[in-house]
């Protein structure tokens, strides 16, 4: 006599074939995704390095921020050009801190989520960005001022106000390297953008693992010195790209 089969669901060797398959599809679909998240982030960070040059051309050249009241425009801070905080202001010509409420950019020059500033740094699409402007020069040497950590610049040390007409530098890493991104970026008044892959147990990562302000150019501690390209060395190592 002849049973039919049970409609009750699969059987045990069935349910093994279809988790095999599964299985199958995830391994090669899996490292696609990941691969293309990676892609896409590292084409916003660049992205976003673009915005802000873009942002500190227009500051710099309306000159809302002249720390020593001669007319000629400075570079900014993510706090500064996201209007979150208040510019530097000149006090009897040296630099100062702008007043809450009153020394405000308006209308900002970037979107408001630049002024959720942590460790000097803004978090963005798996990417970590962070902005130097210059300190004055000393014995030839330009050295940095990096950002309050929560934003802005309210006390002292204050950017160079001369230094800072004409020099800032940003750079991009991954929050975490190999898994929201690979690569790590630069950008700065020239609007030069490099890259470097950025691999092995010295790649730049999380908030504590990036950059220093320094990393590109060919002379350590200087920020006014040519870049680290074209056969020029770069201080810290790496072999730096434009980005095409």
């Amino acid at each position: 006599m002849m049973h039919k089969r049970s409609n009750a669901g699969f059987t045990l060797i069935e349910l093994m074939i279809v988790v095999a398959i599964i299985a199958i599809i995830a391994s090669v679909a899996i490292p696609k995704l990941m691969a293309a998240r990676l892609s896409a982030n590292e084409s916003a960070a660049i992205s976003t390095l673009r915005s802000i040059s873009s942002a500190q051309a227009q500051v710099q050249s309306s000159g809302a921020i002249d720390s020593d009241g001669d007319g000629a425009g400075e570079y900014g801070f993510f706090g500064e050009l996201s209007g979150a905080d208040p510019c530097r202001v000149s006090a009897a010509g040296a630099p100062a801190a702008g007043a809450v409420g009153t020394d405000e950019l308006n209308p900002a020059v970037l979107s408001t989520a630049f002024g959720n500033v942590a460790n000097s740094q803004v978090v963005r699409s798996g990417y970590i960005f962070q902005i130097y402007l210059p300190a004055a020069t000393v014995a030839g040497v330009t050295g940095s001022v990096a950002e309050d950590a929560a934003g802005g610049k309210a006390a002292a040390p204050f950017p160079d106000s001369d230094n800072g007409e004409v020099l800032w530098a940003a750079y991009a890493w991954p929050q975490a390297v190999g898994q929201s991104g690979n690569r790590c970026f630069f950008i700065n008044q020239e609007g030069d953008l490099l890259q470097t892959p950025n691999r092995g147990a010295a790649a730049y990562t999380a908030t504590g693992g990036g950059p220093l302000f320094d990393a590109v150019f060919s002379v350590a501690g200087d920020m006014a010195s040519p870049l680290g390209v074209n056969g020029v060395a770069a201080t810290d190592g790496n072999t730096w790209t434009a980005v095409q």
